[in-house]
């Protein structure tokens, strides 16, 4: 949203989003807390950051670029490639997850409401970020397709689109502390996995 302190972290305010996709998301976290404070129900909410790798969504960034390169076709190219993104791959999402779903939320006791904490509560519930901490520019991004794929990608260069923001990076230290994890999959690592998926899968050929 507004908040342009970063990283960014789980105790920042995220009370005014400019978008309603994080409307959406900081409206998840405000029910899953009443759900905890009312039944008792433990509640984590993930903050993921721009998470790519195979098997990802068709319509997300890499999954484009990948395919437009490979047709011969242009790409979009927002805010002229100078966005930063704070990619983070598949494989070290889903490892933070499972480290989240062993080790429940719980009342945190020192809570009072009073200091801004807004990470946890007095009911069983905890948010966490999930990403790389190391944003990268979206034209290293594409750079790190081309290199993988040995060929030069068309560009649109394109203003920033409304509602969007010009970077992401992940505060994880709460991650790190209560459950000694930290993503840390390289850029061009995680964007050759990808590509190496993606030519398997639909049978194609640089």
């Amino acid at each position: 949203g507004l908040n342009e302190e970063l990283p960014f972290s789980t105790e920042h305010n995220v009370d005014h989003p400019i978008s309603l996709y994080a409307a959406s998301k900081k409206s998840n976290e405000l029910m899953a807390h009443t759900y905890s404070h009312l039944y008792g129900i433990a509640t984590t909410g993930l903050r993921f950051f721009t998470v790519y790798g195979p098997w990802g969504r068709p319509d997300m960034a890499l999954f484009l670029f990948v395919k437009a390169a490979l047709e011969g076709r242009a790409i979009d190219v927002f805010n002229n490639g100078e966005m930063l993104r704070d990619f983070t791959y598949i494989d070290d999402i889903v490892e933070g997850v499972i480290r989240v779903i062993d080790n429940p939320a719980q009342p945190d006791p020192s809570w009072n409401g009073k200091d801004g904490r807004v990470s946890t509560s007095s009911a069983p519930y905890k948010v966490y970020n999930i990403g790389n901490q190391n944003p990268v520019k979206l034209m290293d991004f594409i750079t790190a397709i081309e290199n993988k794929l040995g060929k030069t990608i068309e560009k649109n260069m394109l203003p920033i689109q409304p509602g969007d923001v010009p970077a992401t990076f992940a505060n994880v230290d709460d991650l790190v502390e209560d459950l000694g994890y930290k993503p840390a999959t390289p850029i061009q690592e995680g964007i050759d996995n990808f590509v190496d998926w993606y030519l398997d899968f639909f049978k194609e050929t640089v």
